[in-house]
């Protein structure tokens, strides 16, 4: 690949490594788990049918007579659910029923900034990505900066403390509170109460195109519907954010990277952002368990995992392999050339029966919250923090407080 096409020379251009994770390639099994840093290998466990979900806690999840939710399910189950939710997350779908709600709020949020002087971006963002995503799920018959505040108070809600390593900041996972949590905890609670519960009201008395609504026909039942809201909060709005949030800092950090995103057209926009996040996948770490043997073809030899192995699957690695990526996959490189049927992100979605059905979504809210928050003349009035989501090792970037430059 030619160096022109890299507006960012320099060996390391990713904000997000995991602290003592080797950023190496390769396979190893280690007391029995498969430790697959190889695209290649993962995409085969990812789209194998004999294995099942195992990230998120999903193995340590009690949920009785309730129905999982989609995040947590497998097999016709799952694959029935996908299809029938897939229509509400499809470009053409985003592209005509929610891309002008995304103009007008982002153009509310950018004006709201303009008057202030300055924004914090976790909460701008939050804000921004939560009206978006309740339009798609449903949640739509409360308030919606109420629902951010509440939603952040359920994500934010004590747990046993993560181990940690010294001079680390961890996180307690947005999916282990999930797990962990029960319908008497006041924050969810209020979002049960609040935001949830009127949207089904709404929708029994006459069904939308969105997901609660099929949740309903489904036959899902209030507390099944509620579940699923919160998956979609912790999968999809809070994911969004920290990804509008890396894609700011990267490139105020790096103004030619700026200068090409909003010179660019959609084509080229989509390029940039798309190797902000290969760079910096949200998720980490995706867990698989085998129920049968899965063959795969590691360095070019055939290899056989066993039934009833654990897999963990590494997102960071997977997307810099450089026989995937090429020579320099730590540089910011929108545009590079990639073999057939692999995406410009590369496994930042996943792949296979989990791959995020909300992809499209997500690429389009940031775009076009970011055309227009990077116009303006801003700059970083903090340093960003990184903090570790320990169960997937996920970020979340923080302390990221933006001012208008002065005399603009």
């Amino acid at each position: 690949m030619a160096q022109s096409t890299c507006p960012i020379s320099g060996e390391n251009r990713r904000k997000t490594n995991y602290p003592g994770e080797s950023l190496a390639a390769g396979v190893e099994v280690i007391d029995g788990v498969w430790h697959v840093r190889d695209m290649n290998v993962a995409r085969e466990v990812l789209r194998s049918r004999d294995t099942t979900q195992a990230g998120f806690n999903v193995e340590k999840t009690r949920m009785g007579h309730i129905r999982p939710p989609i995040l947590f399910s497998d097999g016709e189950p799952h694959r029935t659910q996908r299809a029938a939710i897939a229509r509400y997350f499809a470009p053409k779908t985003v592209d005509a029923n929610y891309h002008e709600l995304m103009e007008t709020y982002a153009d509310q949020l950018v004006e709201e900034f303009r008057r202030d002087g300055v924004v914090d971006l976790a909460q701008m963002s939050m804000r921004y990505s939560v009206i978006v995503a309740a339009q798609v799920v449903g949640l739509t018959n409360s308030d919606y900066d109420a629902m951010a505040t509440r939603l952040n108070r359920f994500f934010d809600m004590p747990l046993a403390p993560a181990e940690s390593t010294p001079g680390r900041k961890t996180l307690r996972s947005r999916f282990e509170v999930l797990r962990v949590s029960s319908k008497a905890q006041l924050p969810m609670l209020d979002f049960h109460l609040r935001d949830v519960r009127p949207a089904i009201k709404a929708r029994r008395k006459e069904r939308q195109s969105d997901v609660i609504s099929h949740l309903i026909d489904a036959g899902y039942s209030e507390l099944e519907i509620m579940i699923e809201c919160i998956t979609y909060g912790a999968a999809g709005m809070v994911t969004t954010r920290e990804f509008i949030g890396m894609a700011v800092w990267q490139m105020l950090e790096h103004p030619e990277l700026r200068s090409r995103y909003l010179a660019g057209d959609k084509a080229e926009r989509y390029q940039v952002l798309h190797e902000v996040l290969r760079l910096d996948p949200i998720v980490g770490h995706l867990l698989r368990r085998t129920t049968a043997p899965v063959p795969v073809v590691v360095d070019g030899e055939e290899r056989t995992i066993p039934a009833g192995t654990l897999v963990d699957l590494y997102i960071r690695n997977s997307n810099a392999d450089p026989a995937v990526v090429g020579e320099k996959p730590l540089e910011h490189c929108p545009g590079r050339e990639l073999p057939p049927r692999v995406g410009a992100e590369v496994m930042s979605f996943g792949d296979g029966a989990h791959k995020c059905p909300g992809n499209s979504l997500a690429i389009q809210e940031a775009d076009v919250l970011l055309q227009r928050l990077l116009k303006l003349p801003i700059q970083l009035a903090t340093k960003p923090v990184v903090q570790w989501d320990e169960l997937i090792k996920g970020y979340e970037v923080r302390n990221i407080r933006l001012v208008l430059e002065q005399g603009a």
